[in-house]
């Protein structure tokens, strides 16, 4: 976690700095990580252990807000409509560096401490994407900014953004849409992963929307003319979006996700926009 922070911080840290004061602000920023390392590592074991899926994330949001209030940064919570939802804000003025922070678990996988499957709890949540680092090490990541800041070696916002809900329902989407983020001119994520490094990449853009059938009942034999079927509409459906395939650009993409819901007969069809145009 610590190489993690340290790379997180001074990538936040070398656009506002000269270059001869590079190596004094590592010491300090390695310090200052190495000083809170105890702290950080304890939030992200409680939220491990807490392992709360999306919208359900209070224990973990508050550790992360009472250790944000504890360094002075001030607190906005309940963004969005979502009660997990929150900001933690330090200094003033530009640039503001906005940091994302997730603590959102997965349902079913509940795991200890150990390099191979035991649960902790039977068929409870568990972090099997490493939000409880993620959330953790973006909060120092920010704390050890504010503290540049306040010595004034940095001018500008540090801004972190606690977004729930990420697994399942995009938290931040919420966030974008209720203005969240309209004030900031940068922000900044990571993940864990098995190596520590800088990674510029491209990303997806997504737009998803849900198609639902229901059909109408009939005697098979006696009267079925005056039946309707779910599952033919579904067929004519997605035979449709096959053959459009070839009618665009390949910068885009359809997945097509089927659910059964009761009778009701439900269709996901997600459309990646590549972004390559």
């Amino acid at each position: 976690m610590k190489k993690i922070l340290t790379l997180l911080v001074l990538t936040l840290s070398f656009g506002n700095v000269h270059a001869q004061n590079t190596n004094k602000l590592k010491k300090e920023l390695l310090s200052s990580i190495e000083q809170k390392s105890n702290d950080l590592i304890s939030i992200s074991d409680n939220i491990w252990k807490a392992a709360e899926v999306a919208f359900r994330e209070e224990k973990s949001a508050e550790y992360l807000i009472d250790y944000a209030e504890q360094n002075g940064f001030k607190i906005d919570k309940g963004l969005a409509g979502m009660p997990t939802a929150f900001t933690a804000t330090y200094g003033e003025g530009s640039p503001v560096i906005g940091i994302i922070g997730e603590f959102d678990a997965l349902p079913g996988l509940s795991q200890t401490t150990v390099p191979y499957k035991n649960e902790l709890t039977e068929g409870g949540a568990g972090h099997g994407c490493g939000h409880n680092l993620f959330g953790t090490a973006s909060l120092g990541a920010a704390v050890a900014i504010k503290e540049l800041i306040e010595k004034g070696a940095l001018t500008g916002t540090v801004k972190y953004y606690g977004t729930p809900a990420e697994e399942k329902f995009f938290g931040k989407l919420w966030m974008i849409r209720e203005g969240v983020f309209d004030d900031v001119d940068v922000v900044m994520d990571w993940h864990p992963a098995d190596k520590t490094e800088a990674n510029v990449q491209p990303s997806l853009a997504l737009v998803d929307f849900m198609v639902e059938f229901t059909g109408q009942s009939a005697h098979a034999s006696a009267d079925p003319w005056n039946a309707r079927s779910a599952s033919d509409a579904l067929e004519l459906y997605t035979n449709g979006i096959n053959y459009y395939r070839e009618h665009v650009s390949q910068a885009s993409g359809f997945t097509i996700i089927f659910k059964m819901l009761d009778r009701l007969l439900m269709l996901c069809l997600i459309i990646q926009e590549f972004g390559l145009e």
